[in-house]
């Protein structure tokens, strides 16, 4: 029953975050899969060998990625010169994500302040030029001197747009029952913000773009499209686990606003992550020399943009969120949410290739072995991938990949290995 239950929660609603056992991954309003059904096709992976989950066109759609490395892959032959390769990769990958100009550093607003754990805690908020507030958590031990190295510890998705700093920060011996779950079924119960925080450094949390502080009001929605939901009592279970559920169904309508806006998903998570950073940067306690990004699932993937694209990042752990385009045409697109997706870039680089844009930066990569958001097969071909990049660079030293039995999870051991490659590059 407990396997039942993992399989389930990571269809459910993630975005790569494949978190969460609460709503349905599929983003439409039809009749769920049992949760037998669901077991069933996450453990058989490919259920029919050779067949692909958009029929027979994945056949056609496979082939115009076979055969050919992606225009702007360091892997061709033509690129040569490192920084000739990066100027024009990194340029077109961000044409291709288009994100927003959110302006300069936000004026930040400090609204509590206090010590939790040993850990020195605050609350932060700041105004972006578009949504409501945003919110995030800054923790650093207690009575800590001069300045320490810095860590963007990205949140999950897991499906649970309701929450986000909060599944990966602890500030007081009361949790949200949900939030226990969550921290106990994809963490070790562990708040692993937390965790890194205790080893000496100084960690920002943020909310993501449409998630908690950053997430879609009920109220600012036409009441047609609500589903007969509001924003009252939000905090209490039902109503959370309803607005979950709400906000998943809805996923389409944001990814096609956003494109018909010209921007992307992924450039929306960029350019809010980039002015979270600018916050951490500014720290008089921070060295802005010494950053580091990382995160599971949703975490993940932001690690991927935000580690490949900003040079600030001088160390990144993707974790529970690596594998390749192909994987996604032909097998495992189902189980992610739109927020991966930027039209074109494909063309351009393959998905790992994304990430390996910071080379020859130190860059970790934890996968697991039984993780059904991906095929076994293309998480090894993104490993394959990384290591023909940074050896290329000439930099195989500062690149690692570790495979963990299990599902989708950034457990105990897991986390001490990410800690330990931070110490070693930011200390």
């Amino acid at each position: 029953m407990k396997n039942t239950r993992r399989l389930f929660i990571k269809l459910s609603g993630i975005l790569s975050l494949g978190l969460f056992n609460r709503v349905n991954a599929l983003n439409s309003p039809k009749p769920k899969p049992s949760v037998a059904h669901l077991e069933s096709s996450f453990a058989s992976g490919l259920e029919d060998k050779g067949k692909s989950i958009i029929g027979e066109y994945g056949k056609w759609a496979g082939g115009l990625l076979e055969g050919r490395l992606p225009r702007h892959s360091y892997r061709n032959d033509k690129w040569a010169a490192i920084d000739q390769w990066k100027a024009k990769a990194i340029k077109i990958t961000e044409e291709k994500l288009a994100a927003p100009d959110l302006g300069g550093v936000p004026e930040v607003k400090v609204d509590n302040q206090f010590v939790y754990d040993g850990l020195s805690i605050e609350e932060l908020s700041w105004k972006l030029p578009t949504g409501g507030e945003s919110q995030g958590i800054v923790l650093k031990p207690d009575n800590a001197k001069g300045k320490l190295p810095g860590i963007m510890a990205f949140h999950d998705h897991g499906g649970w747009k309701y929450f986000g700093k909060r599944k990966i920060t602890r500030t007081s011996e009361e949790r949200h029952s949900m939030m226990v779950d969550h921290q106990k079924m994809y963490y070790e119960d562990l708040a692993w913000a937390n965790e890194v925080a205790k080893r000496g450094y100084v960690v920002m949390v943020s909310d993501a773009f449409t998630f908690a502080s950053r997430r879609v009001l009920l109220k600012d929605v036409p009441e047609n499209l609500r589903q007969g939901l509001n924003d009252d009592n939000p905090e209490l279970p039902k109503n959370a686990k309803a607005y979950n559920k709400w906000a998943a169904y809805n996923e389409d309508t944001m990814a096609k606003s956003l494109f018909s806006a010209g921007t992307s998903w992924p450039g929306v998570f960029l350019a809010e992550d980039q002015k979270a950073l600018d916050i951490l940067c500014n720290r008089e306690d921070v060295d802005p020399d010494k950053i580091g990004c990382g995160g599971l699932s949703g975490g993940g993937m932001r690690t991927v943009f935000m580690g490949g694209l900003d040079p600030r990042i001088k160390c990144a752990v993707c974790v529970g969120f690596m594998t390749t385009w192909k994987d996604l045409v032909l097998h495992k697109s189902f189980t992610h949410t739109w927020m991966t997706f930027a039209p074109g870039l494909p063309r351009e680089l393959d998905f790992p290739e994304i990430l390996g844009l910071r080379v020859p930066l130190p860059t970790m990569v934890l996968n697991s072995v039984e993780d059904g958001l991906y095929t076994l097969e293309e998480m090894q071909e993104a490993d394959k991938i990384l290591s023909e990049v940074y050896k290329k660079a000439g930099a195989i030293d500062k690149y690692r990949c570790t495979f963990y039995p299990g599902g989708h999870q950034f457990n105990k051991k897991m986390q001490g290995e990410a800690f330990d490659w931070f110490d070693k590059w930011l200390k």
